[in-house]
This record gives C-alpha cells, sequence and structure tokens, in this order.
C-alpha cells in the first residue's frame, strides 16, 4: 500500500470515530517508513478538519468530535515517543497554553477548542479555569523558548475585560514577543483582539483549529 493511500485511510478512520483502527493504520505506516511528522501533517491533522467542517456545518455534534479525538489521540500515542527522535525542518506545530479568564469557570467552549488544538498537533498545557493573570504570564516565562500560542476564553463581558491585562502583564515582562495570543468566547470581537493587542479570535473550535496553525506557521 501506497503513503496516500495509508494517509486516506487513517484520515477516514479519524473521520469514522475509528479508536481501535488509528492505532493499527499509524503502526502500519511507520512500519512502511513513513516518518511520525508525515503521519501527523498528511493524515491526523487533516483528518481533524474534516472533522472540524463537519461539526461547524452541524452535520456530527460534540460526541462524535470527542470521539474522532480519542481517535486521534490513540494514534498520538504511538507516536510521541518517536517524534523527539526525527529529526527535519519541521520542529512541530508549537504549545498551546490554554485557560479560562479569572473569575470565569465556564469551560465547555475551553475544552473543546483545547481537545481541538491537541488533536491538530499541538502540545497542550491547559491552566484550567478561573486563573489568574499572574498564574497566566508564570506560565509563558517558564516555557519561554518554545513555540508559544496563549488561548484564553471568557463567556462574560466582565471576565473578558482581564484579557486586555494579560497582554499588558506580558509586555510589561518582556514576554509579549515571545508567544501568539488568541481570546474567545461569546463577547468577544474583532474590534476587542484589536483594542487588546491580541493577534486572532474565532468563533468555534474549529475556526480556532485553522486560526490557530496560520498564527504559528
Amino acid at each position: 500500500m501506497g503513503n496516500q493511500e495509508l494517509f486516506d485511510k487513517l484520515k477516514n478512520a479519524i473521520v469514522n470515530q475509528d479508536i481501535n483502527g488509528c492505532p493499527a493504520i499509524t503502526q502500519e505506516a511507520l512500519d512502511a517508513g513513513i516518518t511520525a511528522f508525515d503521519i501527523i501533517n498528511e493524515a491526523l491533522a487533516p483528518g481533524m478538519k474534516i472533522v472540524g467542517d463537519n461539526f461547524e456545518a452541524a452535520t456530527i455534534y460534540l460526541p462524535q468530535i470527542m470521539m474522532s479525538a480519542k481517535a486521534m489521540k490513540a494514534a498520538m500515542e504511538i507516536l510521541e515517543p518517536i517524534l523527539a527522535e526525527e529529526k527535519g525542518e519541521d520542529e512541530g506545530v508549537g504549545m498551546a497554553v490554554t485557560f479560562v479568564q479569572e473569575g470565569d469557570i465556564h469551560d465547555i467552549g475551553h475544552r473543546l477548542v483545547t481537545t481541538m488544538l491537541g488533536a491538530n498537533g499541538f502540545e497542550i498545557l491547559d491552566l484550567g479555569t478561573d486563573i489568574p493573570n499572574e498564574d497566566v504570564v508564570e506560565a509563558i516565562a517558564k516555557n519561554k523558548g518554545k513555540k508559544m500560542l496563549l488561548v484564553g476564553s471568557a463567556l462574560m463581558t466582565t471576565s473578558m475585560l482581564g484579557q486586555k491585562d494579560v497582554v499588558r502583564l506580558l509586555e510589561e515582562e518582556n514576554l509579549r514577543d515571545s508567544v501568539k495570543i488568541m481570546f474567545g468566547g461569546a463577547p468577544v470581537t474583532d474590534a476587542w483582539i484589536d483594542e487588546c493587542g491580541a493577534d486572532g479570535t474565532a468563533e468555534n473550535a474549529a475556526e480556532a483549529a485553522r486560526v490557530a496553525l496560520e498564527l504559528m506557521a
């Protein structure tokens, strides 16, 4: 079986939520001499993009997207131990530091976006909900030197205002240039992103994954 056939087979396994099939096909691809990076870039990430597109079109729902993410995770468990051993120009997508703004405990959207980012190849550092800005800045400082994307969410206008303070604190600590920043949540608009000095936003998890990949390219 050729490389493209294996890529298509693995993409279909992701789309069809085949948790048992994904690791088997992944191992088959590795045995065929395909690198872990190529498996991610040519099969797993495109497969999750299809899932995201289907979710955005409302042809599938949250349970299906979570099952596809589990299938992706099953494949990644095989790939992760060998990723560090592979050399090449592709160093991976980067680290996504995700959190829900202080004063806000609404985490459904946060969890879905975090899942989508992980499924698209990001190393995830999920800080959780109701996170003080100082803790966010500390997490960025500890990981300085890595390719980083900061993804914060807020469902309420009152908690959203703290997003501007996150950017300010990062600037004060000379960390702003070391990270791309995305903010999301019901009250977040493009105008707010410009005002607070972030780099992007998205209306849903599928779009968030696309924007995140574009920012890190």
